[in-house]
C-alpha cells in the first residue's frame, strides 16, 4: 500500500491506469498456462529456446566427453589379450639308412635299433599294399624314433616315389607319395656315320632312348641289316625335370628317320581310351603285326639261302631262315602277337619255341641257350614279349638265333616277306589325330629350322 501512494505521488493518473491494465494482462495469461508439475506429470518435456538447447548440449558434451573418454580408453585395453608368442615345433630327427645288397628289412631295423616287433607291426599294418614288399640296394628307409618307439617310416623308392608310415593312436596309417616331374620338350638329331648307337649318343640320347627309337621304326627298318652310312633321324622327346635337375626321359613325341633315301616319319597319339601308338602323318600305324628282327641289334651270320653249306654237317642244302649272332643270354622277342604252340628241343633247333600268328601264319626260334620262365605250350605271348634267350644249342657252331618265317607251313625270307599292317587311326579319332599330328610336325619342323639356322651361323 506504501508502495502504491508513492507511485500516486510521484506518476500521474493516466500512467498508473495503464500499469495496472498491464498487471492484470499479465496475470492473467500466466493463469492460463500448465504449471511446471502437470508438465512433468503429462510426461513432455519443457520447451526450451533454441539458443538454449544449444547450450546445455554443448556443456553436456564439454562435462560428459572427458568423463567416457578415459573409461573407453582403459576399457579397450583391458579388452585386447596379451600377444601369444608362436613357438615353432621341434624338427624331427630323421634317420636315413641305404639299403645295401643282401638287406632285408629286419636286417634296416636292426641297424636302426629297432626290434623284430617293430617289423612285424609295420609289416601288418602295410599288408595287402605294394608298400615295403620289396626294397632295393640305392634306396633308403628313413626313421624317426622317439624314446625307443617308431613314430615315423619313411621308404623312398626314387625320387619320385616314396611311402610315409606314421604311428596313431589306433595304428599305423599309411601314405603314399608321388611327385610329378616338369616335362620340357627336347631336340634331337644326328647322321649315322658309324652306327645308330654311337652316332645318337653323340647326339645326347641316352641307351634308352636309343632303343625307343630303334622301336618306333623297327617294322619299317631292320637296323641291323638296313642301316647305311648317311642315314639321318631327328625327333622330339620329352625331358623329365625334378626341382630344376633332370632326373630322366619320356616319350618320343614326334621322329623322322631317312633310310636309304627313304623318309619314315611317326607321331605318338593318345587315343580317347588312353591308348597309346604310333601312326604316320597320313593316320596309317607304325606298327606292322610283325617285328623285322625278333633280337635287337644283333649281327645277321647267315641269311636265308636255297643252297648253304651247313657249319656242323658240312652238308650243302637250303637255308630256311635267317641268323644272328649275338652273345649268350641276349633275349630273342616274339615277332608277332600269337600263341605257343611248341616249346621244347627239336632235333636240330636244339632248344626251340614256334609260335602260331592268326590262323597261317607261324615263326619259329631255335638254338636257345633257355626259355622264359612262366611260359608253356598254349601260352599268348604280345608281339615284342621275351620268350627265350641266345645259345647254342642242337646243331649250332656258336651262340646264335635261328629265325624262320613261314606261312601256310611254306619258308619266306624273314627280311623281305612283306608284313601286314596293324589297324590304322579309328575314324572316330581322326580328326582329333589330324590336329595332334600338325601341331608335333610343326614343332619338329620348327626344331629342325632352328638348328640348320644356328649351323649357318
Amino acid at each position: 500500500m506504501r508502495l502504491l501512494e508513492r507511485l500516486k505521488q510521484h506518476m500521474p493518473v493516466t500512467h498508473m491506469l495503464a500499469a495496472t491494465i498491464c498487471v492484470v494482462i499479465i496475470s492473467f495469461t500466466a493463469a492460463l498456462l500448465p504449471s511446471s508439475d502437470a508438465s512433468a506429470r503429462s510426461g513432455q518435456p519443457l520447451p526450451l529456446p533454441t539458443a538454449e538447447i544449444s547450450n546445455s548440449q554443448e556443456a553436456t558434451a564439454k562435462v560428459a566427453q572427458p568423463a567416457q573418454s578415459q573409461p573407453e580408453t582403459a576399457t579397450v585395453a583391458a579388452s585386447q589379450p596379451e600377444p601369444t608368442q608362436v613357438v615353432p615345433p621341434e624338427p624331427e630327427n630323421w634317420q636315413d639308412f641305404k639299403i645295401r645288397s643282401g638287406d632285408t628289412l629286419t636286417a634296416v631295423f636292426k641297424r636302426a635299433g629297432l626290434t623284430v616287433r617293430d617289423v612285424f607291426n609295420v609289416t601288418a599294418a602295410v599288408k595287402g599294399t605294394e608298400v615295403l614288399r620289396r626294397i632295393y640296394p640305392g634306396q633308403t628307409l628313413s626313421f624317426v624314433i622317439e624314446e625307443g618307439q617308431l613314430k615315423k617310416l619313411k621308404h623312398i623308392q626314387n625320387k619320385m616315389k616314396s611311402a610315409l608310415i606314421t604311428r596313431t593312436d589306433e595304428g599305423y596309417e599309411v601314405d603314399n607319395i608321388e611327385r610329378d616331374p616338369e616335362i620340357i620338350p627336347a631336340f634331337a638329331e644326328g647322321t649315322i656315320e658309324n652306327s645308330l648307337f654311337y652316332d645318337a649318343s653323340q647326339a645326347g640320347l641316352s641307351d634308352k632312348m636309343i632303343m625307343e627309337l630303334a622301336a618306333v621304326f623297327g617294322w619299317d627298318i631292320d637296323f641291323v641289316l638296313d642301316l647305311r652310312e648317311g642315314d639321318s633321324f631327328s625327333m622330339v622327346y620329352e625331358k623329365k625335370y625334378l626341382d630344376g635337375s633332370l632326373i630322366g626321359e619320356g616319350e618320343i613325341l614326334a621322329a623322322e628317320f631317312t633310310n636309304r633315301g627313304n623318309t619314315y616319319t611317326a607321331i605318338r597319339y593318345t587315343d580317347s581310351d588312353g591308348s597309346s601308338s604310333y601312326f604316320s602323318p597320313e593316320g596309317g600305324s607304325m606298327r606292322k603285326a610283325f617285328l623285322r628282327s625278333p633280337v635287337d641289334f644283333a649281327r645277321i651270320s647267315s641269311s636265308f639261302k636255297t643252297r648253304r653249306k651247313h657249319p656242323v654237317l658240312g652238308l650243302t642244302r637250303a637255308h630256311k631262315g635267317t641268323d644272328y649272332a649275338a652273345r649268350t643270354g641276349t633275349p630273342i622277342k616274339a615277332a608277332g602277337e600269337g600263341k605257343i604252340i611248341w616249346r621244347g628241343t627239336k632235333g636240330g633247333y636244339g632248344k626251340c619255341v614256334i609260335v602260331q600268328h592268326g590262323g597261317n601264319i607261324t615263326t619259329l626260334y631255335a638254338h636257345m641257350n633257355n626259355y622264359r620262365k612262366g611260359q608253356r605250350v598254349g601260352t599268348r605271348v604280345k608281339q615284342g614279349q621275351v620268350i627265350g634267350y641266345v645259345g647254342k644249342t642242337g646243331l649250332a657252331s656258336g651262340p646264335h638265333l635261328h629265325y624262320e618265317f613261314r606261312v601256310n607251313g611254306v619258308h619266306k625270307n624273314p627280311q623281305t616277306v612283306k608284313l601286314p599292317h596293324a589297324a590304322p587311326i579309328a575314324k572316330a579319332e581322326r580328326e582329333r589325330f589330324f590336329s595332334v599330328a600338325k601341331e608335333a610336325l610343326a614343332q619338329l619342323e620348327s626344331h629342325k629350322a632352328t638348328q640348320l639356322a644356328s649351323r649357318s651361323n
